[in-house]
């Protein structure tokens, strides 16, 4: 195993949160979407594996259609694997998802890729006609119809709850190859054991204390596949982090930032208010991986070592950073920290 591969990949995600500029005025929505589309152009010239941008719709992200901005971004870019970060499945269709993504790969010559979820906020309910009463069987059975679809079938036929049956129905565009997929975990075990039931592998979301304290449904991902009689699987993880010149200098420009984003979202959820010792701990002993490229290096290779990891994602946008800075951490993502990942993790295994 070689240092420059190390059997691991290395992306990028976003949620195309609002960033501001050097005057601290906010950025527009669409000049984010625009900011976007350049910061995949810069991962890929850096040399990281992926990048995969979130779908919301709210007023604090720009990005509610990432597949359109993924379309965007195959125009600039050459090698990296274009995904999401999630796809909100359970408000989405399945066909039509697969229909997507299948147009993406085209375009891109191969280099889709999809995570679904069922999203952690839940403002596309609503806004597309969906009950939050339904929100289990929802995703349930498309998560079904999405798993099946993976398998490019010939004609396709599905018979459920929630929409009325299909049958032997063409998707369009077929797919040069299966699509690269995930499904996003946020850590119930139910959740862990449905990946491996549907052969889609799991991408865990940590964002919040320290990775160990998820090992336990790395194991149960590892069991489930053996009981079941599953060949292995890929297993990811993704957490937020920032990277500068020094540990200080990223300190300095995600903290705020990350608190004003979390104190927003805990608003919502009842949840106490974030305080700069709480940043501090996350980043010292927790989920966030900020700092400078040497620290977060050695943070992340600790991680994939721990947890067995085939795939590491940094979630690069953590509030309204200023863009300036988001552009020199994916930079510095690519050309420093990814080349010392390898090499500790080469030397470890």
């Amino acid at each position: 195993m070689t240092a420059e591969h190390a059997g691991i990949e290395l992306g990028l995600d976003s949620f195309g949160d609002l960033t501001s500029n050097a005057d601290g005025s906010r950025r527009s929505s669409a000049e984010v979407i625009r900011d976007h589309i350049e910061h995949a152009r810069i991962a890929d010239a850096a040399g990281v594996d992926a990048i995969s941008f979130g779908e919301h719709h709210r007023d604090d992200f720009a990005i509610s259609a990432p597949d359109m901005v993924l379309a965007g971004a195959s125009g600039v870019t050459e090698r990296i694997k274009l995904g999401t970060a999630v796809t909100v499945l359970s408000s989405d269709d399945p066909i039509r998802v697969i229909e997507r993504f299948n147009t993406l790969d085209a375009m891109s010559n191969g280099r889709a890729e999809i995570t679904v979820g069922r999203g952690s906020f839940t403002e596309s309910f609503p806004l597309f006609g969906f009950k939050l009463a339904d929100y289990e069987m929802l995703f349930e059975e498309k998560f079904d119809m999405f798993a099946k679809l993976l398998d490019r079938p010939e004609t396709f036929s599905w018979q459920g709850t929630h929409r009325a049956p299909v049958q032997d129905g063409v998707i369009m565009p077929k797919s040069e190859q299966r699509l690269g997929a995930w499904v996003g975990v946020g850590g119930s075990p139910q959740s862990v054991v449905r990946s491996v039931t549907h052969r889609v592998p799991m991408m865990l979301a940590i964002i919040g204390g320290s990775a160990e304290r998820f090992m336990p449904f790395v194991g149960l991902y590892r069991k489930a596949q053996e009981e079941i009689g599953v060949p292995a699987m890929p297993l990811g993880v993704h957490s937020p982090g920032h990277i500068a010149e020094t540990d200080a200098e990223a300190r300095e420009q995600v903290r705020d930032s990350w608190i004003e984003n979390r104190n927003r979202i805990g608003a919502e959820r009842g949840w106490a208010q974030a305080r700069p010792e709480e940043f501090d701990g996350e980043v010292e002993h927790g989920a966030l991986y900020v700092g400078s490229p040497e620290t977060v290096a050695a943070k992340i290779a600790d991680t994939v070592l721990k947890l067995g990891l085939d795939r590491f994602d940094l979630k690069y946008s953590n509030g309204p950073v200023q863009d300036e800075h988001l552009r020199r951490s994916v930079e510095l993502y690519g050309t420093e920290v990814i080349p010392r990942v390898r090499e500790l993790v080469a030397k470890s295994r």
